[in-house]
């Protein structure tokens, strides 16, 4: 299985390692770690060198409570650093749900757009489906970051994922984004209880069943 970035054809045959670059002072795992463009960067360097197959780069945490930061603030924590990843020469992906942070990355050069939104935001689909090539991730949420986790799902949280991503990817389709574009993330800890989340990895067979790659996020959650 082939997932079409903006400048990479990425072979999924086997699994591809995401490197998570918060550029954030809040993030849940590592906030203020890489919050300023030097330290991002000599990050997305060492995570290369680690065995990272693409970087992904976010300008607003998503731990749950967070607030949401305003419009010039995300564009400054991240251009500066998407300016210099695309150099690197792996795909670039940036974690957001705002169309103009979408529009700017994707001038200088990202490959990706990873929406904890699955592009829900208005003009977001619009900013995707524009685009002539550039891979996008649709993540499934309950709610929203500052109420996820206070109210998770109720029930049996699979079908109702995959209910979700089934429809958001069909509707991307139907907007003229090509299916070999979209990879769907079936958001672990975005408003699931544990037992929920251990559900959705225990039957991967019936996301996989959809016939799109999957991104998991697993990493540092407990």
């Amino acid at each position: 299985m082939i997932w079409q970035t903006a400048r990479f054809a990425m072979d999924l045959s086997r699994p591809r390692i995401m490197g998570i670059v918060n550029a954030t002072p809040d993030s849940f795992s590592d906030g203020g770690l890489h919050a300023t463009a030097t330290a991002a960067l000599r990050h997305c360097e060492q995570l290369l060198l680690d065995g990272a197959d693409m970087l992904d780069i976010g300008g607003e945490s998503t731990r749950p409570g967070s607030p949401a930061v305003p419009l010039d603030e995300e564009l400054a924590r991240v251009l500066p650093v998407v300016r210099e990843a695309v150099r690197l020469g792996v795909p670039v992906s940036v974690d957001t749900y705002k169309p103009e942070v979408m529009r700017q990355v994707l001038d200088l050069g990202a490959d990706i757009i990873n929406d904890i939104w699955a592009l829900r935001q208005p003009g977001a689909a619009d900013v995707v489906a524009a685009h002539p090539s550039c891979g996008v991730c649709l993540m499934h949420m309950h709610r929203n970051p500052q109420t996820m986790q206070v109210a998770p799902m109720d029930g049996d949280g699979v079908p109702q994922v995959l209910s979700f991503l089934e429809h958001s990817a069909l509707h991307l389709r139907a907007i003229g984004v090509e299916k070999s574009r979209i990879v769907l993330d079936y958001g672990i800890g975005f408003g699931k209880s544990v037992v929920q989340n251990f559900a959705l990895l225990a039957r991967k067979s019936e996301l996989l069943a959809l016939g799109y790659p999957l991104l998991a996020g697993w990493s540092r959650k407990s």
